[in-house]
Order: C-alpha cells, then structure tokens, then sequence
C-alpha cells in the first residue's frame, strides 16, 4: 500500500472506533434506566416486607398480651370464686367456734363438734383459705375490724386484745376482716 492509501485508512479507522464509544455510553444509558426501575421496585419490595414483619410482630405482641391477661383474669376468677364460696361457709364456723366454747356434759357431742370443725378447717386449708393472725398481733387495718378499744398497760400500744370473729383471706384477698378489740 501507498502512503497515501495508509493515511486514507488511518482516519476513517479513528472515527470508527469513537462511533463504538459513542455506542457504547448511549448503550450504557437505557441499562443504567433499566436498572433504576428495577432498584426501586426491589426498594418497594424492600419496605413491603418491613411492613408486613412489623404488622407480624405487633400482632404477635398482641397475641402474647391476650394469653396473659387471659391467664391473669382465670387465676383472679378462680380466687374470686374460691373466695365467695367460702365466704358462704364462714357462718358455719362460726356456729361450730361458738358451740366449741360452750360447756357440755356430753362428751361424745363436743367429740363430734370438734371433728367436724377440724374438718372444716382442713377443707378450708386445701382451698388456701387461712385464718387471719389476729390474737397478741399489732393492728393492721388492712386485715382488722376494730369495733372496741380498751386501755391495759400490759399491752403494747395497738395491739389486738381480744378476737371476736375470726377473719380469713386467700392468698393476698381478705374474705372477711378479723373482728378485734384493740388496746391502748
């Protein structure tokens, strides 16, 4: 080939290759927009999903809450109900109470009396009804009826003297008060 003929290809060869560039960034362009949607439904998605576990945390939070305010309100039902039944029963002892304090000829009688109060006493135990100290205890409005005061310098200064009714709670719940005369 002639010089000539050189130079003639070397120029139309330069401007072959900067129309490839030219191609290749205007190629470049519609892939980088085809990438953009692509981004942000993958974003979309993204924050679908966030959403969703969030909806499904609270809604588990929320079934979690349910079961134990459930559980608390059966336990409380059933000590109510505990309660209320005995409650029922507390005139029947204080019969036997008193029919125990009352001197009798009759052996047998007072043997049976104070069976069946021992009975009684036991079912009241397995319940978890207990009585209520009271006797030589300092007062506690929180589990004392006072209906009396009597001064007696041998007693200490608020102290239940005497009981007239026996109280009973279950567990932390009064079911009835202690019924006391309290000192000084």
């Amino acid at each position: 080939m002639s010089k000539k003929e050189k130079q003639n290809e070397t120029p139309q060869q330069e401007p072959a290759v900067e129309e490839q560039d030219v191609k290749q960034e205007v190629a470049a362009e519609p892939e980088e927009t085809a990438v953009d949607p692509l981004l942000s439904e993958l974003e979309s998605l993204k924050d679908q999903v966030a959403g969703q576990e969030d909806k499904y945390l609270r809604l588990a939070a929320e079934y979690d809450n349910y079961r134990k305010r459930t559980a608390k309100e059966k336990e409380s039902l059933w000590t109510d109900v505990k309660a209320d039944t005995a409650g029922a029963f507390l005139p029947v002892y204080d019969n036997l109470e008193r029919a125990l304090k009352q001197d009798t000829a009759d052996e047998a009688f007072k043997k049976g009396v104070e069976m069946t109060m021992n009975q009684l006493k036991e079912v009241l135990t397995k319940l978890g009804i207990t009585e209520i100290p009271a006797q030589g205890q300092p007062f506690d409005p929180k589990y004392h009826n006072a209906v009396m005061h009597v001064e007696d310098e041998s007693l200490g200064q608020n102290v239940v003297a005497e009981v007239f009714q026996t109280g009973f709670q279950c567990g932390e719940k009064v079911i009835r008060f202690a019924m006391v005369k309290v000192a000084n």
